[in-house]
């Protein structure tokens, strides 16, 4: 079988990198929400792989969206077009989208686009209408409008203001959530916190990922625990997708 290979890898914003990557066998069955282990070295320095969602699906080829924040993604960084690459996937639960769902709302802080924009696809392909809230720190660290389907409502906030409504991505939530069938989220815990905290949530069912550090990928090392109202939870095999109502 022939090895993934690089198709491109650009900076898409500060220290921020779009790798397209073929890989068939990858590709045929992955679903929005699960992701792979990326091997980022030549040898054994650094050891481990890293988790890197699916961002977008094309098959034969996967865009992997990534920030560079330690030796193993700066390795990957400086991958060219014609280099392999070593995954391991498709791996973790994917999204659930319900078949009567028409409206969905899409929830993304900073580098939670990630894994949203390939659900986004899929549900555009499906004649579902698709809004994003889009967050992020400032201008300089918003994922490329450009880059998003036209067909997706866009509804962007930034921290400092530099770019669309200032403020953070949660305060837009009351605004949209009575049009939304279903809502999915990815991002950091405090923005998980905040959708919490919404007098809106208690009873409203979220699909989000847990972000966490991983050492095998597949439910071994135990390694990327957390816990749930049901107990703990490895975040690789039992998620990353969980309810947001679910994680303690």
């Amino acid at each position: 079988m022939t090895a993934p290979t690089v198709v491109s890898n650009e900076e898409v914003g500060p220290g921020i990198w779009l790798m397209w990557v073929e890989a068939s066998a990858i590709a045929g069955t992955a679903e929005p929400g699960q992701f792979a282990m990326v091997r980022c070295s030549d040898g054994h320095d650094p050891l481990l792989r890293r988790p890197l969602s699916f961002h977008r699906l094309a098959p034969p080829r996967i865009a992997f969206l990534f920030e560079v924040v330690g030796r193993g993604t700066e390795w990957l960084a400086h991958r060219k077009a014609g280099d392999a690459v070593d995954l391991l996937g498709p791996l973790g639960k994917p999204f659930t989208l319900h078949p009567r769902s028409k409206n969905l709302l899409l929830v993304a802080g900073g580098m939670g686009i990630a894994p949203l924009l390939t659900l986004g696809d899929r549900a555009l392909a499906e004649e579902r209408s698709v809004t994003l809230l889009l967050g992020a720190r400032s201008q300089d660290r918003l994922y490329p409008l450009s880059s998003l389907p036209l067909e997706m409502e866009v509804d962007v906030s930034t921290e400092d203001g530099s770019a669309g409504r200032k403020g953070l991505v949660t305060e837009r939530l009351p605004d949209f959530l009575p049009w939304a069938d279903q809502v999915f989220a990815c991002g950091p815990a405090t923005m998980y916190q905040a959708m919490r905290g919404l007098a809106e949530f208690p009873k409203r069912p979220v699909q989000v990922l847990v972000e966490m550090p991983m050492g095998c990928g597949v439910g071994g090392c135990y390694g990327c625990v957390i816990e749930t109202k049901h107990g703990l939870k490895r975040t690789c095999k039992d998620g990353p997708r969980f309810e947001l109502a679910e994680i303690v």
